[in-house]
């Protein structure tokens, strides 16, 4: 991403707030000059303008920002005197213009995910900044009794450890994430300050793949994952079926789809493509718990494996997403044949905790033609199918044509809440340019979050999506957190928090009131898109 044009920007708004102080006769407050300097050093960060960077950090060590204090004007323009010189320095920005960006797809670039759990805020802080350096993404968790629903919403990478988690030993939690890596490997890494034989031992028989005493050497540790995640890699290459399922895995899909292709060059005849989507499964997930889900997926799968005829392949496309390709089929032949699936799989009760519950799935279905059309274009319209059929009432299986209405796609809606203009400017610029095809989307910005709850958009239905800023002078996010909380379809509304702070206070108290990641400014471009983008995908 080109960030000339931000940069620019930036200096812009600094020399405009500088002229803005330097014409006035009032003093000025001291809180104000802080968070001009908090908000300056968190954007030239992000921008990379180093010097600038070090330099608002440095004003900042010498403000007390709890001093109730009025600047007069001779007395901030000394102290400001190193930084107007640096911007005249900053003038002379060269003048490309801003390029086309390149949309981020979940295939291209991917960056491994690692899961933190640790109840101790500070060592967890500590390894979520140096994976980060590294360029992998984190998602951190201090309640053990939530880290395994994270673990199946997330699907991470590699999983860190802490054996001594309070009120639920680490060996607890190894213990009952296990049954969930079992069928893809996860590497999962104990830490421990206790190194004896029998610790270890009993680590490595309940799925530890590597055991590392504290304290930790961090150049070690990001070492030993890099090991893992190769390993880890060099497996998914070899597997191609997903051994929760045993149906045929995505690696394997782009195999076969591109052998049907072959054959309509050959013979002519088309093939469709059919995704089925689980409803409302993580409402049921979070009900009965990962394990009870495992098991109907299992038993979907099964049924599938069951049900399809002999010249069709069933996939295990991501968590409760599955594909069937059906050959020599058109789209009536494939609606007709899926629709008997759902009217089967719809009958069959599952009794869990001795309840019984029905399940059923949504579906969205395609035909390919012609052997030009790329397995991401099939998926595309396939999808749009499928959300055509979640909006219609779900438990039902959709067409894709020409004539989908864009209406039928699910409504996504993001709000930027950030007193930044020039962050909230890049945040526009960022998501206008990702591949929200699958939704309806409205990105809305906001200076504070009074402005965000006063404009009511959480009152529209669909899913939402917060980017807050953390450090606000009019309602903050923790306190945009907690009135959140307390509105009643929390479950739709997702938030990712930009924080410059890393008081350890803070960032516990808002992953207890449900924030769903936090990147500390200042942020990488790239790594904020990626974050992004993956709890995007999580809404599908």
């Amino acid at each position: 991403m080109d960030l000339i044009k931000y940069k620019k920007l930036l200096v812009q708004e600094i020399k405009n707030q500088v002229s803005v102080w330097f014409d006035t006769e009032e003093a000025i407050s001291n809180s104000e000059v802080y968070r001009f300097l908090q908000s300056l050093h968190s954007s030239s960060g992000t921008l990379q303008l180093v010097g600038l960077n070090q330099l608002s950090k440095l004003l900042l060590g010498q403000i007390n920002a709890n001093e109730e204090k009025s600047w007069e004007k001779e007395d901030l323009r000394r102290f400001l005197n190193e930084l107007i010189n640096l911007i005249n320095d900053y003038e002379s920005f060269p003048t490309n213009p801003i390029g086309n960006y390149k949309k981020y797809r979940n295939d291209d670039d991917y960056i491994p995910l690692i899961q933190i759990i640790d109840d101790d805020i500070s060592m967890l802080i500590l390894l979520k900044d140096a994976l980060e350096e590294k360029g992998w993404m984190t998602a951190v968790n201090t309640d053990p009794s939530k880290a395994i629903s994270q673990y199946y919403d997330l699907t991470p990478d590699c999983v860190i450890i802490d054996i001594n988690l309070a009120g639920n030993s680490g060996i607890q939690l190894l213990e009952d994430i296990e049954p969930h890596t079992q069928p893809h490997f996860v590497p999962k890494i104990m830490l421990s300050l206790m190194n004896d034989r029998e610790t270890r031992i009993k680590a490595f028989r309940f799925g530890a793949d590597d055991f590392i005493e504290k304290p930790i050497d961090l150049e070690e540790l990001t070492v030993r994952i890099g090991r893992h995640l190769k390993r880890k890699e060099l497996l998914n290459q070899l597997v191609v079926v997903d051994g929760l399922t045993q149906l045929y895995n995505r690696k394997f899909l782009v195999e076969e789809y591109n052998r049907n292709l072959r054959d309509i060059k050959r013979n002519k005849q088309p093939f469709s493509i059919a995704i089925l989507d689980l409803d409302h499964f993580k409402k049921i997930n979070d009900s009965f718990g990962p394990i009870n889900g495992n098991k109907i997926l299992a038993a979907f799968g099964a049924a599938l494996k069951e049900s399809i005829r002999s010249t069709d392949m069933v996939f295990r496309y991501s968590g409760e997403e599955f594909i069937i390709i059906l050959e020599n089929t058109r789209q009536i032949e494939a609606a007709e044949s899926v629709s008997r699936l759902l009217t089967k799989f719809s009958n069959y009760p599952f009794e869990i905790e001795n309840e019984t519950i029905i399940i059923t799935f949504s579906a969205g279905i395609y035909t390919v033609l012609h052997e030009d059309v790329t397995m991401e274009t099939a998926m595309r319209a396939a999808k749009q199918a499928l959300s055509a059929a979640k909006v219609n009432g779900r438990g039902r299986v959709e067409i894709a044509n020409d004539s989908i209405d864009e209406l039928t796609k699910r409504k996504l809606f993001i709000s930027i809440i950030d007193d930044d203009p020039i962050i909230r400017t890049m945040l526009m610029r960022i998501l206008n340019v990702m591949d929200f095809s699958y939704f309806d989307i409205t990105i809305e910005e906001f200076g504070d979050g009074v402005q965000f709850f006063n404009s009511k958009i959480l009152e529209n239905k669909g899913e939402h999506l917060l980017i807050v800023d953390g450090v606000m002078p009019i309602m903050d996010g923790i306190e945009i957190l907690q009135k959140v909380q307390k509105i009643k379809y929390r479950h739709n509304i997702h938030v990712l928090m930009l924080t410059g702070r890393k008081n350890e206070a803070d960032i516990e108290k808002a992953l207890e009131l449900g924030a769903d990641d936090y990147v500390t400014k200042p942020f990488s471009i790239k790594e904020l898109t990626a974050r992004i983008q993956r709890l995007i995908k999580r809404m599908k």
